[in-house]
C-alpha cells in the first residue's frame, strides 16, 4: 500500500499533521495567495521520488485516455443562435489533448493515494477558508482523480471548469511550450461577465497571468471562476497533469454533455444527476 511519504514532501508540507504550527502558516500562506488572485502553488509538493512514481502510473494508463478534436466555447456548451455573433458562448476555439478517466486509479493509486488521504482535503478545504458543509469530493466516477494528457502539437482553449476549486499536480511536462495562462477570478457566482471574457479571447488582454509549473508542483485553483488555458505542447514527451477535484455541494457529479465531451462516454448517474448544481453559471 502507497504510503503519503511515499509522494508528499511532508518536512516541506505537513499536511499530516493538522493543527500543528508549520501547517498552520502552510495554509495562511496559500489563502494569502488564493486571496489575492484565486491561485497558489505548492513547489515540489511531492518528491523526486513521488513523481517517477506517478509518471509511471501515467504511463502505464495513457493508453486509456480519450482523446478528442473538436471546437468548444468557454462554457463546453453547445451554440446559441439567439445570441449576437460576437458574444463568448458563440467564440469556438480548436481543443485537442486527452483526459485519463477517474476509473484507471483504482485503489493502489499514487495519484488516488493522495487525493484519498485523510489530511488531504481538510487541508485544501481550510487553504481555501471554505466551511466543511460547503466542500465536498467530486462525486463522479470518472472525473474526481484523473491525469489530463497532452502531447505535441495540442492544447486546451480558454475555459472556466465545472468544478468550483480544481487542484492540479504537475506530473510531467512537454519538452516546451504547455504554459499555463489564466485571468484570476474574471466571473462571479452572480455574474458571467460576458464582456470581460469576450476581451480575453480577442487577445492581448493585460489581466492575462501565465504560469509554469514543474513536476511536483501542486496547484490550488479556483477554475470555475478564473478563465484559463494551456499553451500548445511541443516535442515527443507527454505533459501528464493530475487533476483533483473538489466541489461545494454534496453529490455534485457534472453535466451530460460536458462529460461526453471530455470522456467520450457518460453513466447512467450522469443523467440521474443532470442540472445538480450550487449556482446558475453556465457549465
Amino acid at each position: 500500500m502507497v504510503q503519503l511519504s511515499d509522494l508528499v514532501d511532508l518536512g516541506r508540507y505537513p499536511i499530516d499533521r493538522p493543527g500543528s504550527s508549520a501547517c498552520a502558516r502552510l495554509i495562511a500562506d496559500l489563502q494569502r495567495d488564493l486571496a489575492a488572485d484565486g491561485c497558489a502553488v505548492l513547489p515540489g509538493f511531492v518528491h523526486q521520488d513521488g513523481v517517477a512514481r506517478l509518471v509511471a502510473e501515467a504511463d502505464a494508463v495513457a493508453g486509456q485516455g480519450h482523446t478528442s478534436f473538436s471546437r468548444t466555447n468557454a462554457y463546453f456548451s453547445q451554440d446559441d443562435s439567439t445570441l449576437p455573433e460576437t458574444h463568448p458562448v458563440r467564440q469556438f476555439f480548436g481543443r485537442s489533448n486527452a483526459f485519463i478517466p477517474a476509473d484507471n486509479f483504482g485503489p493502489d493509486s499514487p495519484l488516488r493515494a493522495i487525493y484519498e488521504h485523510p489530511g488531504f482535503m481538510p487541508f485544501v478545504r481550510e487553504a481555501l477558508g471554505e466551511p466543511e458543509d460547503r466542500f465536498f469530493r467530486y462525486d463522479n466516477p470518472l472525473a474526481d482523480v484523473i491525469i489530463n494528457m497532452v502531447e505535441a502539437g495540442q492544447g486546451f482553449p480558454w475555459h472556466f471548469d465545472t468544478n468550483n476549486y480544481t487542484v492540479t499536480l504537475a506530473i510531467q511536462n512537454g519538452e516546451s511550450g504547455g504554459a499555463f495562462e489564466y485571468v484570476p477570478m474574471l466571473r462571479t457566482p452572480a455574474d458571467e461577465n460576458f464582456e470581460g471574457v469576450a476581451r480575453v479571447l480577442a487577445g492581448g488582454s493585460p489581466l492575462v497571468r501565465r504560469l509554469v509549473l514543474r513536476p511536483g508542483d501542486l496547484q490550488i485553483f479556483r477554475g470555475r471562476y478564473s478563465l484559463h488555458r494551456v499553451a500548445p505542447v511541443e516535442g515527443a514527451r507527454r505533459r501528464y497533469v493530475g487533476i483533483f477535484s473538489f466541489v461545494e455541494q454534496e453529490g455534485m457529479c457534472g453535466g451530460v454533455e460536458r462529460t461526453r465531451q471530455l470522456y467520450g462516454r457518460v453513466l447512467p448517474r450522469h443523467y440521474e444527476r443532470e442540472g445538480l448544481r450550487a449556482d446558475a453559471l453556465r457549465d
